[in-house]
């Protein structure tokens, strides 16, 4: 949803969600005011104002300095299907002539910032991630998406010399705390009559994921490559580590978790997780809300279907006195990646510090949040048997420790992911006992190592 435009209130939502609260109510445009331009017979197009956008551009960035990489790395495109300003994954800007018209230059800043954040929150990765999650289709989910990401940029962004636009939408609007994730925002409300005012916004594929007619594609002109875009992630979070008490905490958080070089250990670590939580087994589970087509050779009899669900995992670190502090706050880190992981399900996530002993298995509210408790020996046998006393089981056990630990003497009956904190030397004997045998992470185990 591109702040700046209100949507037409005549429009029809579809029925509310029992408990839906009520949105205020905001003045709102026509269809037609909000709807792509059509020339009108007789009279010339009205022409892209680009030194009012430019201008509007200059002033974002001097309100918001460390956004400016991402501000001038954004390549416009004039187009007429667009109802304001609309960005694609490839960091394109899509912008009707006459929203620029029609916008003051204060608020056109506020929507410049509003657009990039999509792209640099990748709100369209995220979506797309979501969406096949979560079975999210249509343009009615896609329109809950866009919201909710917008909900999550504008809750902090505006103020301190950049003006909020008009109709920008705020969790308050819906009655939802603010300091949220879009993946948190879309399990607490529906489309409706609440919402009909936002029907009309569009804040284009980098904010969901899904193609628009006006988009220009992957071999469109003067797109980013994956290289560039990320590279301009990096220097904005560059920019905000360097001076973070004038970014919100918003920016904050999000520029220490993408403040790291690529390093290849973090993709391996995503890929055996993902490997693991699409295995067979991860997430399989029978269920008779789609009866087995086995069914209809059975008169009378309703046989169940094996369906998939979102597989649970927990996450046991290792606390011990050997992990130091440093290593503690990148598993932290790697619990939120593992969030991301399985679709941004928090509840399906868990975590147990465990040293000599496994502590209490709590719940993924958020990462910063989770307490570390330890500092003794290690035995993480103690950790994975707390992880599967746990009801309902987890279908994956990640284990994030130095490796210093004996392990299970059995596989346990789900998949195993180790990330294993590097050691600049491990021992390899001991004088005082011929039959000493290093505590090797087992084989049944995959095993990525952690290099910082």
């Amino acid at each position: 949803m591109t702040p700046g435009t209100r949507g037409n209130p005549a429009a029809p939502g579809t029925p509310a969600a029992p408990g839906t609260p009520t949105a205020p109510r905001t003045p709102a445009t026509t269809a037609a005011s909000a709807a792509p331009e059509t020339p009108v017979p007789n009279r010339a197009p009205l022409a892209l104002d680009l030194d009012k956008l430019y201008t509007a551009r200059l002033q974002a960035a001097r309100a918001r300095p460390y956004l400016a990489t991402a501000l001038f790395a954004l390549h416009t495109v004039e187009s007429r299907q667009v109802p304001t300003m609309a960005v694609d994954a490839y960091w394109r800007c899509y912008v009707s002539p006459g929203f620029v018209d029609r916008t003051p230059v204060e608020e056109l800043a506020g929507v410049w910032v509003h657009e990039v954040s999509h792209l640099l929150r990748d709100h369209h990765g995220r979506g797309e991630r979501v969406a096949r999650t979560r079975g999210l289709t249509g343009a009615a989910e896609r329109l809950r998406m866009n919201i909710a990401a917008d909900m999550e940029i504008n809750d902090d962004v505006f103020g301190d010399g950049l003006v909020r636009p008009e109709g920008a939408v705020l969790p308050s609007h819906l009655h939802l705390p603010a300091g949220e994730l879009m993946e948190d925002y879309l399990r607490q409300f529906w489309l409706g009559p609440r919402t009909a005012h936002l029907v009309w916004l569009d804040c284009g594929s980098g904010a969901d994921g899904s193609e628009r007619e006006w988009d220009l594609g992957p071999d469109g002109a003067d797109g980013l490559s994956e290289q560039q875009r990320d590279a301009v992630r990096f220097r904005v979070a560059q920019g905000i580590s360097g001076r973070p008490g004038s970014a919100p905490q918003g920016w904050r958080r999000w520029a220490e978790e993408a403040f790291h070089p690529p390093q290849p250990w973090r993709e391996l670590l995503g890929a055996a997780l993902r490997s693991a939580t699409s295995g067979p087994g991860a997430g399989d589970d029978y269920s008779y809300g789609r009866p087995s087509r086995r069914s209809t050779g059975l008169p009378g009899v309703v046989l169940p279907s094996l369906r998939r669900r979102p597989p649970r995992v927990t996450v046991v670190i290792d606390t011990s006195g050997s992990v130091s502090d440093a290593e503690l706050g990148s598993a932290l880190l790697e619990v939120a990646a593992i969030s991301r992981t399985v679709g941004g399900r928090r509840d399906l996530v868990s975590v147990v510090s465990c040293d000599a002993a496994a502590r209490i298995a709590h719940p993924l509210c958020r990462a910063e949040g989770i307490p570390l408790i330890g500092g003794g020996g290690t035995d993480l046998r103690a950790g994975f048997a707390k992880a599967l006393g746990g009801r309902p089981r987890p279908d994956v056990i990640v284990a994030l420790t130095d490796g210093q630990t004996p392990w299970p003497s059995a596989p346990p009956p789900c998949r195993t992911v180790v990330g294993l904190f590097p050691r600049a030397k491990r021992p390899r004997y001991n004088e005082d006992n011929p039959d000493y045998v290093p505590d090797e992470p087992p084989g049944w185990a995959r095993v990525v190592v952690i290099d910082g």
